[in-house]
């Protein structure tokens, strides 16, 4: 019942150990948790060994000598004295000692999920049968608690996609037919403006309205992608575009169009990374610039554009490594490179490789 008392997960690993230790009378106590290749520990979550000491010890175990035995052949194992096994692999520095051990794996839907690790009986020299058999029943218990955890993530999961599907039609049906229809009430009325300068603010308008309606299409493309483990590309581009600011004297402007995140491969986003990292670069060595416009768009093509208001030359030396560097990315991804002047002066980078939709 304490174990199942919580239905985050964390929590309810961090509570398996403590109760396994207190049951079975244990100095300290460990579950690790398989990594999804089921050969290796992917984490390690004890209870006996404070902050400090956990520091000292560096690196937690991935899953050698006795550690390793449960996972290759996930059955109970009691042992006197560890340091005799013919399995054990060591301590390293700074790690308390440590004799008697018991090891139980925990079994979730059929799967091992993980394995409890005690040491050092308090109250005798070794781990008992009937030790085992409750850390045992423990794990059993632990099985179900920890499944109604994942369950309860999972639920949570799907209401929070369901959330965000309903903003987004909240946000495709309402504010951006409201926006374009106010645009349209717009351009109507540049048609009656008889004065040059109030056509022109009226258009500056219209084209704001346009800029956000993009936005907001970029941010529903947001809320509708899947995030999987690992780095977004879209902070990638922002954090790259930060930091070549300290060497231009100011940041560029950046904008986001469409699934960046879910449609870019991660060797199409290496490729992407580089180009602007020299696009940038060849801006801060030779545009003289007081503006930088990065724009990156994913649709049935990733397109990537920088365009600066310098003085010419921010695409490189026709000749040189950088702009070959960034033509070749192009090409071995099916697309390519063009350098031109920019719309109102300076150097416009328009790298471009098709997407699989």
């Amino acid at each position: 019942m304490s174990v199942a008392s919580d239905l985050d997960l964390a929590t309810v690993l961090q509570r398996i150990v403590e109760v396994a230790r207190d049951l079975a009378g244990a100095r300290y106590a460990a579950l690790g948790v398989l990594d999804p290749s089921g050969t290796h520990l992917a984490e390690f979550i004890t209870v006996g060994i404070d902050d400090e000491q956990r520091a000292a010890i560096g690196d937690l175990p991935k899953g050698h000598g006795l550690l390793g035995l449960l996972i290759t052949d996930p059955r109970a194992i009691r042992v006197p004295d560890l340091n005799e096994h013919a399995e054990r692999f060591g301590f390293p520095p700074s790690h308390p000692p440590m004799t008697s051990f018991l090891g139980v794996p925990v079994y979730v839907r059929g799967e091992v999920f993980g394995n409890l690790y005690l040491t050092d009986k308090e109250a005798d020299e070794v781990f008992s049968d009937i030790d085992e058999e409750l850390v045992a029943s423990l794990a059993a218990a632990a099985a179900i608690a920890i499944e109604n955890a994942r369950l309860h993530e999972r639920a949570n999961e799907l209401s929070l996609i369901a959330d965000r599907e309903r903003i987004g039609r909240d946000l495709h049906d309402s504010v951006i037919q409201s926006l374009f229809a106010t645009g349209l009430a717009m351009q109507g009325t540049a048609r009656l403006a008889e004065r040059p300068e109030i056509k022109s603010r009226i258009g500056q308008h219209i084209d704001a309205i346009d800029e956000t309606i993009r936005q907001i299409r970029s941010a529903i493309f947001e809320l509708d992608e899947v995030r999987l483990p690992g780095p977004s590309l879209r902070l990638e581009i922002i954090e790259l575009a930060a930091g070549a600011g300290r060497v231009l004297g100011f940041e560029p402007g950046v904008r986001l169009d469409g699934p960046v995140d879910a449609a870019v491969p991660d060797d199409v986003a290496t490729h992407l990374l580089a180009v602007l990292r020299e696009a940038l670069s060849n801006v801060a060595r030779h545009a003289r610039a007081a503006r930088v416009d990065v724009t990156v768009s994913a649709g049935a093509e990733l397109l990537l554009e920088v365009v600066d208001d310098g003085v010419g030359g921010a695409g490189g030396n026709p000749g040189g490594n950088g702009l070959r560097n960034m033509a070749h990315r192009a090409e071995g991804l099916g697309g390519g490179v063009e350098i031109a002047p920019g719309p109102t002066g300076g150097t416009s980078v328009r790298w471009s490789v098709p997407l699989s939709t």
